[in-house]
C-alpha cells in the first residue's frame, strides 16, 4: 500500500500542476489578447420616443449633429418607452429597447460605448437605463467600457443654463397680462419631480411671467393657478419642456380634452396657445446634450 502511494502521489501532483499551468497560460493569453484588442467605439442615443412623425423629426436633427461631430463612429438609437415601441412596431417600424440595442452592439464586437440620454430629467426611465447599461460591462464578454451621460437637467449648472436659454427666447413684459408656462412630463411618484419645482423657481428669477408645470407631476395646474392669478395673467403660451412635442404636448398640454392644461386654464378664464416645438428642436438646448456626450466620450 505504501509503495502504491509513493507511485500515485507524484503522478497526481504532476497532473494538478499541469492543469493549473494550462489555465494560467490560457489566462495570460487572454490578458495579452485584451491588451492587443483594438477598441471599437460606438454611440447609443436613447430617447423616450414618439409616435408623432413631426415630433420624431427633432430626433433626426440631433442625429445629424452627432454624426457631424463624431463622423466615423458607429451611431445607433434606442427607445425606453415600451408603448412607443409597440405603436411603431404595429406600423412596421422596429425600434430597439436600450437593452436590445446594447446586446446588438456587444454581439457586433464593439468594446466602448457612450450612451447619451435624451431624457429631460433623471427620472425612473433614466435610472433604469443607467442601471441596466452598467450590467453590460459586468457580464462575461461585455463591454470594456460603457459610460452613460446625464440627461438635460442632470445638475444645477444644466438647470441654470437651460433656464437662461429659454427665458431669453420667451421673454415677456411685466404687467402685460401675458405669460409662458413650460410644461414638462413629471412623475409624482419619483424624486426627480422636484426638479420641475426648482425650475419654476429659476424661471421666476428670470421673468415674473415665466412658470413651470407638468402633466403627470408637480407643479399641477391647480398649484400654479394662484401664481397666475397673482401675476394677473390672462393669456399664456404653453411650451413643451419635453424632448419632443409628442402626444403629451398635443393632448395633455394643449389638447381639447377635459383634463388638459388648455382646458383647465380656459375654465379659469385664461386663454392659452400651444407651441409644438420640443427642446430637441432648439439648437441652444441641443448643445447642452452634446456637451454631455463630449464629456463621457473624453472618459473613454
Amino acid at each position: 500500500m505504501m509503495n502504491m502511494r509513493k507511485f500515485f502521489l507524484p503522478l497526481l501532483l504532476g497532473t494538478v500542476i499541469s492543469v493549473v499551468g494550462i489555465f494560467t497560460s490560457h489566462g495570460a493569453q487572454e490578458s495579452t489578447m485584451v491588451k492587443d484588442k483594438i477598441a471599437r467605439k460606438a454611440i447609443l442615443l436613447v430617447a423616450f420616443g414618439t409616435s408623432v412623425p413631426e415630433a420624431a423629426q427633432a430626433l433626426t436633427e440631433i442625429e445629424k449633429k452627432v454624426r457631424e461631430k463624431y463622423a466615423g463612429t458607429e451611431l445607433r438609437w434606442a427607445y425606453t418607452s415600451k408603448t412607443i415601441r409597440s405603436r411603431n412596431a404595429a406600423q412596421g417600424k422596429v425600434m430597439d429597447s436600450p437593452e436590445t440595442a446594447l446586446a446588438k452592439l456587444m454581439d457586433d464586437g464593439y468594446t466602448h460605448v457612450a450612451v447619451l440620454s435624451l431624457h429631460v430629467v433623471p427620472g425612473q426611465e433614466f435610472h433604469d437605463l443607467h442601471r441596466n447599461a452598467m450590467r453590460f460591462s459586468e457580464m462575461t464578454g461585455g463591454f470594456e467600457k460603457i459610460v452613460v451621460a446625464r440627461p438635460l437637467l442632470g445638475n444645477y449648472d444644466d438647470m441654470t443654463r437651460t433656464a437662461d436659454v429659454l427665458s431669453k427666447i420667451f421673454a415677456t413684459s411685466a404687467g402685460s397680462g401675458e405669460g409662458v408656462i413650460f410644461v414638462g412630463h413629471g412623475n409624482a411618484s419619483h424624486p426627480s419631480d422636484a426638479i420641475y419645482v426648482a425650475m419654476d423657481s429659476l424661471f421666476r428669477t428670470r421673468g415674473e411671467n415665466l412658470f413651470v408645470g407638468t402633466v403627470q407631476g408637480h407643479p399641477t395646474p391647480e398649484e400654479l393657478l394662484p401664481k397666475l392669478t397673482a401675476a394677473k395673467i390672462r393669456k399664456v403660451r404653453l411650451i413643451p419642456l419635453m424632448t419632443v412635442a409628442g402626444d403629451h404636448a398635443r393632448k395633455d398640454m394643449a389638447g381639447e380634452d377635459q383634463g388638459s392644461w388648455k382646458s383647465f386654464l380656459a375654465a379659469n378664464g385664461i386663454e392659452s396657445e400651444g407651441v409644438f416645438i420640443g427642446l430637441a428642436q432648439r439648437p441652444e438646448i441641443v448643445s447642452i446634450w452634446i456637451d454631455h456626450l463630449d464629456e463621457i466620450i473624453s472618459k473613454m
